[in-house]
């Protein structure tokens, strides 16, 4: 037998970014500054960014792709690590969690993230799954002093198995049916053999559907996320926001739109309900929410409604416009969260939304940052989150669902009054106290780089649009 070596080109981003978790992990044992080690994080993830460049192309028999699908989302797991890291420098150092091990589970779970979103294999997609995950897992019980964050890792842990076994079923039975658990492979063999309409295979959809749907918080697979999204540190929480969301669509979009893509109407059917219900779940329980953090995680739950009208859509117009509004969602989503870590200190959690009162007064240009990331969340213009919101409707009543946009759209505007209650809470309500907040060079960093992403893509959305758009071609 003859043994080739693989060609490493395409997962030489992965390659680097467990090389810098490793040495990132062994380094804590000799640094006693961890502010050393999140800055060589970022170091590291913007070198692993420049090495995207030329590195596509499949590897190890097909089960590893690098394409600009993967790229693209690649990118948005990079804006989300770098982003949490910064607003974690300082806020770790208050929860007395300072441990170098933080970055390095950082590290690793956004390497299986990048796994997921390169998996041309079934087998690939759960690895990149289980590592994402149980960093994950050890990361929002990170605050080990905290009863809460031991029952929001204890949750998350149990739920997330539960979910894992959906997949492994789905899997199995997929492998069974076809005998391969290569995506293009299955898509080729339900094709050949006419497998439509198949009661074994609309079975392993479902199951996938269940799976990815516990990943992206999708009702009625949500319950775990505002107890998780609570208990979590803060900057654990906006990590988690966003970036195994973000990877949970990767997957969810690749193995629908290739693996399944004959049986489109079945899993179409599928989704409509869950993407109604998600929407509806998230923005209606939002509404009596006095946790901003618990709030947030309704919030989120509701945005992954919108975003599933991307996979609905079942074209590539439609899934550039959900890889659009996650890149949006991640700059927006992590800023509200920075300014929550601000509010963190010595004996005040500052999660309560009375905790905001009067902020306007005591801390006018934190309230002002917290005013535009409320604005984007909702979707008034002239911000990311309407840019967004815009292009994923637009793409939904392109596809013949101006129905369900019209549900979407009601729904959105629901979620002004809990978004926009913060806004008043800071505005038009005098402090009850004066509020330290708790300021650092890199959480003002992050807070700078999303309002002014926010910002900019919402006057000057083309680029990020576009970028989208070349990333689907071929796909």
């Amino acid at each position: 037998m003859n043994f080739q070596f693989p060609d490493i080109g395409p997962v030489i981003p992965e390659l680097i970014m467990t090389a810098i978790a490793l040495i990132v992990l062994l380094a804590d044992l000799l640094i006693k500054k961890k502010e050393v080690l999140a800055l060589f994080s970022i170091a590291g993830i913007a070198a692993v960014a420049y090495t995207l460049i030329g590195s596509s192309g499949v590897t190890f028999g097909g089960m590893f792709i690098s394409d600009g699908y993967s790229t693209f989302f690649k990118l948005i797991f990079f804006v989300n690590v770098i982003l949490s890291v910064l607003i974690s420098i300082k806020y770790i150092v208050i929860e007395k969690v300072n441990f170098g091990e933080y970055y390095a589970l950082i590290l690793f779970s956004t390497t299986g993230m990048m796994i997921m979103a390169s998996a041309a294999d079934l087998i690939v997609l759960y690895l990149g799954l289980e590592l994402m995950a149980l960093s994950t897992y050890v990361l929002a019980g990170f605050i080990r002093h905290d009863i809460k964050s031991n029952e929001a890792a204890l949750k998350y842990f149990l739920l997330g198995a539960f979910s894992t076994a959906f997949l492994l079923y789905g899997i199995s039975m997929i492998y069974g049916l076809t005998g391969t658990t290569n995506i293009k492979a299955i898509a080729l063999y339900i094709s050949e053999k006419g497998l439509t309409g198949n009661l074994s295979l609309l079975l392993s959809v479902i199951l996938f559907t269940v799976a990815f749907g516990f990943k992206i918080a999708a009702a009625p697979f949500h319950m775990w996320a505002p107890d998780v999204y609570e208990g979590a540190p803060t900057s654990i929480t906006a990590f988690m926001s966003v970036g195994p969301k973000a990877a949970g669509f990767a997957v969810l979009g690749r193995v629908f739109m290739v693996a399944f893509v004959s049986v489109k109407v079945d899993w179409v059917a599928i989704l409509i309900p869950i993407s109604i219900l998600t929407m509806g779940v998230g923005n209606i329980v939002a509404l009596s929410q006095t946790n901003i953090k618990r709030m947030l995680a309704y919030s989120s739950i509701a945005h992954a409604g919108y975003a599933l009208l991307g996979i609905i859509c079942a074209n590539n117009e439609g899934l550039a416009s959900m890889m659009n509004y996650l890149m949006i969602y991640a700059f927006m989503n992590i800023g509200a969260f920075a300014v929550i870590t601000m509010l963190r200190s010595e004996g005040f959690r500052g999660e309560d939304i009375t905790d905001y009162e009067g902020l306007a007064k005591t801390h006018p240009l934190s309230a002002a940052l917290m005013l535009i990331f409320m604005f984007s969340l909702t979707g008034i213009p002239p911000t990311a989150g309407f840019i967004g919101k815009l292009y994923i409707f637009m793409s939904a009543i392109n596809a013949g669902y101006t129905w369900l946009v019209v549900i979407a759209v009601i729904f959105s505007a629901i979620s002004a009054y809990f978004y926009l209650r913060i806004v008043m809470y800071m505005y038009m309500k005098e402090p009850k106290e004066v509020v330290t907040l708790t300021k650092s060079p890199s959480t003002g960093i992050a807070l700078g780089v999303a309002a002014v992403a926010v910002l900019v893509i919402g006057i000057f959305p083309s680029f990020l649009v576009d970028l989208a758009r070349a990333a689907i071609k071929g796909f």
